[in-house]
């Protein structure tokens, strides 16, 4: 007898389509494997030879949180670039490292969470690091980009999966994941889901993750936009992937459902397809739902959806053709080319704010470099443990040399004297090996604990000099002699033991507390304050130690010994990313800490020759009226140092430019949770202010022209060209922006908005000719007349230049549209959410499921404005739809109020909604003024007659 080769699945079959696969292997899992696909971490099904999966890799600027990879700058440092290649080729070296860590570790995923396309719309929002722009446009073209290296080059198979973060208007790390952003149709098209929108049609997307908040009173996580938006814009499958902890969420800070099976069930249609929570237990989720499915909230054919669209990434990624998958065999990692690359990025990053002429500096020049940033290389939380490190301080070392480099870090030197008189001793701790947190790789970095094999802070006589650095709002570090940080570990003792301040809860930082004739020493991770006990120094709740601080020297006095005896002084200041602005902690203002003020005035006092370096994830409001020169780089990654020594030395001529507006102070800014970019005049495409720097704003060490604007209209399409000439001796990029404004448009438009850009590279006297093709399209703005896209007629300012205030050729373009019309409102009424002005309105959920309405924000009043209603040849009756308490006040053009409607009994709950009438004549057109009194919903505005 012939033994016979079981046939081939169909799921192996690498002729077959992929959705042809992946519905056959479908059909082959029991409903137990469905669900426990359902979570983040995916067992394998042995039964048929199926490995187990994770979704979510971190890599934003490299892999994250797996050890040792290459460091690139943060990406609002990419951002700044406005280099598209450079940032695909940025996603193409970070996808091969990932796949050449996972070949090694199996806790590498090839589901990459990145990167995060939020517009940066608040510079306050503490994960300003984490997006690339406050413009939907500029944003979208480096998503794109960096999603394209993800994905890699093959037709086929991905080199790794891109997932977008955080689906939606998510710009608040203040109370995240219980408030709801506010958005307005135009602002929900026009801005927020643009970025998303573009990044996905451009197909290197393989899904998106919603973000912890509410968007127009309901949570991102069963979000009707998911089904009503993302998932038209293209036909392939897209993963969505929750939040960590965000489905219990929905139950346990939302409370928006009563039971964690109705979030889950409700979550999972509304199109979660992977629940992220529970860590690496699964079994709370697949019970929840279990239980869903078994109280029919549930139907098979909904996990069916939510598999399916995962085994889609994972044939993609090549998982089930291992001998055809192009990228498995990949092992760069760390290459000269990838070092390399990580310098570039940081040189292209580098924004040249201001310059009198003392930038670049000669060769022969003396340089001080001083400053709490001067001779660090900071990471933050979405980092990869260094393998290089460089600081400003190394770069200038290796660029001037030693001898003509002196250095000031600019800490305050401190000894804490105890009640009893003694002072905090570090103990030396022998034969204990320097540890960098994080190097080992974590699945999740928020469980490693501190360090418990050092000796905890003891008292002596002499005591141990400490360097403390006030970060802002009186957050402090102090480092002990040795480099290492005092931190506090799980048994609650205080060591100097941390590399640098980090972690999920920061164990590192402190602040000092006036008590009688002395400080209290809290420590901010714990809410404890330092004791001191025979065993030790420890915090407790019981029995605070009383300190005097005994200073040694400020900081400022080794500043300014530094800076005068130098040519030239660069003060290296900023942020430390863990602190005071990061995730889940916003900033509370524009304003540098005031150490690093008092640093930088010491430093001007002693030599007017001042540079200021700031190297932050985020603006500043600084005053640049005395300083001759100003840079900005956000952390740049390993390269960093050398690559802002080059800037600084002319090696390189900068040629970054800002991704977001610089604010002049908080006075410009908008509320934190004001999501109406168009109401309340946010970024630069509506600021009516004057900005410190404006978006697009960055110095060359060249000069450059603009000449021969010619646009011409046709096929769909608006082509501009122009040609950029380098007029300066020094070869350099440019960044060529274009910009448009509607001249006389009947809603408000942006001041300017950005239609596309151009990086070149120009040697002196070259020139380059530039063409861009714009679509028709991008002139459109989202009617909320018509709820659609609407290109109105009329001329079109075309702006080139180098700025989006610096702006060097213009010329206007006549669009044909469609004309603007009344609004029709006798057939289908008026939807509340549909205004077009409003005042003390917030946007709310109409159902739990879907749909919008509108209540005061405040509970007691609120204004809503409907332009040019047309009622056609008359109306006599008004109805709407309301829940709860109060009253709607209708008026016409500004006039007395023509009904007052009111529930004459509040309604059983928020999505109980009446219908209310009354009598009211009109006819032609009007605008409407709705008020709304009380804690009212408005869904609805009907008229008949």
């Amino acid at each position: 007898m012939t033994a016979h080769t079981p046939p081939t699945a169909p799921f192996r079959d690498p002729r077959l389509p992929f959705a042809h696969r992946v519905d056959d292997l479908l059909g082959r899992l029991t409903l137990h494997e469905k669900i426990s696909f359902l979570h983040q971490f995916a067992p394998a099904v042995e039964r048929l030879g199926i490995a187990s999966f994770r979704t979510g890799q971190e890599a934003l600027h490299g892999v994250a949180w797996m050890g040792p990879a290459t460091v690139f700058p943060q990406a609002v440092g990419l951002g700044a670039t406005w280099n598209t290649d450079l940032v695909r080729r940025v996603g193409d070296a970070v996808s091969k490292e990932i796949r050449a860590m996972r070949a090694r570790d199996d806790r590498v995923g090839l589901n990459v969470w990145a990167p995060t396309v939020n517009l940066l719309r608040h510079p306050l929002w503490g994960r300003n690091e984490e997006g690339y722009s406050e413009d939907p446009k500029l944003t979208s073209a480096i998503a794109t980009a960096y999603t394209h290296g993800l994905r890699g080059d093959h037709p086929t198979y991905w080199r790794t999966a891109p997932v977008l973060k955080h689906w939606l208007a998510h710009n608040n790390e203040t109370d995240r994941s219980t408030t709801s952003s506010s958005v307005r149709p135009r602002v929900l098209h026009e801005y927020d889901l643009r970025a998303f929108r573009e990044s996905v049609e451009a197909g290197a997307v393989a899904g998106v993750m919603p973000a912890y908040n509410l968007v127009n009173g309901r949570p991102n996580h069963v979000s009707p936009y998911l089904a009503e938006h993302l998932r038209t814009w293209i036909e392939e499958e897209l993963l969505v992937c929750s939040d960590a902890g965000a489905p219990s969420n929905l139950v346990d800070s939302e409370h928006y459902f009563d039971t964690h099976e109705e979030a889950t069930a409700a979550s999972l249609v509304a199109g979660v397809d992977s629940f992220t929570d529970h860590g690496t237990d699964s079994s709370q989720m697949t019970g929840r739902l279990r239980r869903a499915l078994e109280r029919g909230l549930l139907k098979e054919a909904d996990l069916d959806t939510a598999v399916r669209r995962q085994l889609s990434v994972r044939f993609r990624l090549g998982e089930f053709d291992p001998e055809y998958d192009p990228h498995g065999a990949t092992s760069e990692f760390d290459t000269p080319a990838h070092r390399a690359l990580a310098q570039e990025a940081g040189e292209q990053a580098v924004v040249l704010l201001k310059n009198d002429g003392v930038l670049p500096l000669a060769p022969d020049t003396r340089v001080a470099v001083v400053g709490l940033l001067a001779d660090e290389c900071k990471l933050d939380w979405y980092s990869g443990t260094l393998i290089h490190r460089s600081t400003p301080l190394e770069g200038l070392y290796e660029r001037f040399g030693a001898e003509r480099v002196e250095f000031a870090e600019g800490v305050d030197r401190v000894r804490l004297r105890t009640s009893a008189g003694a002072f905090l001793h570090v103990p030396v701790a022998e034969g204990v090996a320097d540890e960098v947190r994080g190097a080992g790789g974590a699945l999740d970095p928020a469980l490693l604990a501190g360090r418990t094999d050092l000796p905890p802070l003891t008292t002596d006589a002499a005591g141990t000099e400490l360097a403390l650095v006030d970060w802002g709002e009186g957050v402090l570090t102090l480092r002990a002699p040795d480099g290492r940080y005092l931190s506090v570990a799980d048994d609650g003792r205080v060591r100097a033991s941390a590399d640098q301040p980090g972690g999920w809860i920061v164990q590192e930082t402190f602040r000092l507390e006036p008590h009688g004739n002395g400080h209290l020493l809290k420590h901010l991770g714990t809410g404890r304050h330092v004791c001191v006990s025979a065993d030790g120094v420890k915090v407790a709740d019981e029995d605070p130690e009383v300190f005097e601080l005994v200073v040694a020297e400020r900081g400022e006095e080794a500043v300014a010994r530094a800076a005068a005896a130098a040519d030239v002084v660069v003060v290296v200041a900023g942020n430390d990313p863990h602190i005071n602005g990061r995730e889940t902690e916003d900033r509370t203002t524009l304003r540098l800490p005031e150490h690093q003020e008092r640093l930088l005035r010491a430093a001007r006092a002693a030599n007017p020759a001042t540079v200021l370096a700031l190297v932050s994830a985020y603006p500043y409001a600084v005053d640049p009226a005395d300083l001759p020169g100003v840079l900005w780089t956000a952390h740049g990654g390993q390269a960093a140092g050398t690559a802002l020594a080059r800037v600084l030395s002319g090696d390189v001529s900068p040629a970054g430019r800002l991704p977001q507006t610089w604010y002049a102070d908080d006075a410009d800014l908008p509320g934190l949770l004001d999501y109406d970019v168009i109401g309340s005049r946010q970024t630069y495409l509506y600021f009516e202010g004057t900005p410190l720097f404006p978006f697009g704003h960055g110095l060359s060490y060249t000069s450059f022209s603009y000449g021969g604007l010619t646009t011409r209209a046709e096929g769909g399409s608006v082509h501009v060209s122009f040609t950029v000439t380098n007029t300066g001796d020094v070869t350099a990029d440019e960044v060529a922006q274009l910009y448009t404004r509607a001249v006389d448009s009947s809603v408000p438009r942006p001041r300017r908005e950005l239609l596309d850009h151009r990086r070149v590279s120009l040697a002196p006297g070259e020139s380059a000719g530039l063409d861009f093709e714009v679509p028709v399209a991008a002139f459109a703005f989202w009617d909320v007349a018509q709820d659609r896209w609407r290109v109105e007629p009329g001329a079109y300012e075309l702006l080139a230049g180098a700025s989006s205030e610096d702006v060097r050729l213009r010329t206007t373009v006549t669009l044909d549209g469609e004309p603007t019309l009344p609004r029709p409102v006798v057939a289908g009424g008026l939807a509340a959410a549909g205004f077009d002005e409003q005042d003390g309105i917030a946007i709310v959920d109409r159902t739990k499921v879907s749909g919008d309405a509108v209540t005061p924000a405040d509970g007691v009043s609120g204004e809503l404005v409907y332009r040019r209603c047309d009622f056609g040849r008359g109306i006599t009756g008004v109805t709407v739809e309301v829940a709860g308490e109060g009253s709607v006040e209708l008026s016409l053009d500004g006039g007395p109020a023509l009904a007052v409607l009111s529930p004459a009994a509040p309604t059983s709950g928020p999505y109980d909604y009446v219908s209310l009438g009354a009598s009211v004549v009109a006819s032609g057109v009007h605008d409407v003024r709705l008020r709304l009194r009380g804690p009212l919903r408005l869904a609805h505005v009907g008229f008949s007659g």
